[in-house]
């Protein structure tokens, strides 16, 4: 009997230690992290805070909060969103991040950006859930213009979106499928009505609750 004694108790501790252990290594890299975001400045998001963003005014949003190093935009009536307070380039740059639907069956990303002096707005699982598009393009928005496709968004799973505009051209990528790829030209460009207080730069989700994080902006090509 003391012999299974021992053996239960060294059993308990050996299994304590690997808790410990494996406690502390995922603390570690929670501490890397966030030392990247704070030295890399192309990361405009630190992974605890909202500095350098400002809650979007909406009409009636949802609470928008960091947790875990994620920004969670709680689902509103309407638009939710964040709004960048920095500096916005309005051509040749890069913008990535990751982002998730936790709730809801509209647009979990909605990324409003400049173009030139104009601005325009990538939207990612519209329309019931699978949207894929920019707003507005000759006053034509994503249901209904040359960018117009249909993807599958599965709630609670990370999608790495990449936004690229340069001088000639707007390029999306998720998961490194290109999904957009439209030749600038002539064409004009602007933001439906629901998401024009995220103008410059800023991030909005439809009666859907949705995470952000590893957002950077960044001159370079996807």
């Amino acid at each position: 009997m003391d012999i299974i004694i021992k053996n239960i108790t060294l059993g308990i501790i050996v299994a304590l230690m690997l808790s410990c252990n494996a406690k502390r290594s995922g603390e570690t890299d929670m501490k890397n992290e966030v030392y990247e975001k704070n030295t890399d400045p192309s990361y405009i998001f630190d992974g605890v805070s909202l500095d350098g963003w400002e809650t979007t005014n909406f009409i009636l949003p949802g609470p928008v909060y960091v947790s875990k190093g994620e920004i969670v935009m709680e689902m509103g009536d309407g638009c939710t969103g964040i709004t960048w307070t920095g500096i916005s380039p309005d051509m040749d740059y890069q913008i990535s991040l990751d982002a998730k639907r936790v709730v809801g069956s509209d647009f979990f990303c909605g990324l409003t950006f400049p173009v030139n002096d104009l601005f325009c707005t990538l939207i990612v699982g519209g329309w019931g859930g699978s949207l894929v598009g920019l707003s507005c393009i000759d006053k034509r928005d994503a249901s209904d213009n040359e960018t117009t496709r249909f993807m599958t968004f599965h709630n609670d799973q990370w999608y790495h979106i990449a936004l690229e505009v340069s001088k000639g051209n707007i390029k999306a990528l998720i998961d490194e499928q290109v999904v957009v790829d439209f030749n600038i030209g002539n064409h004009q460009f602007s933001v439906r009505s629901e998401v024009l207080k995220n103008i410059p730069l800023g991030f909005a989700t439809w009666n859907t609750t949705a995470a952000l994080k590893n957002i950077r902006l960044k001159k370079s090509s996807l």
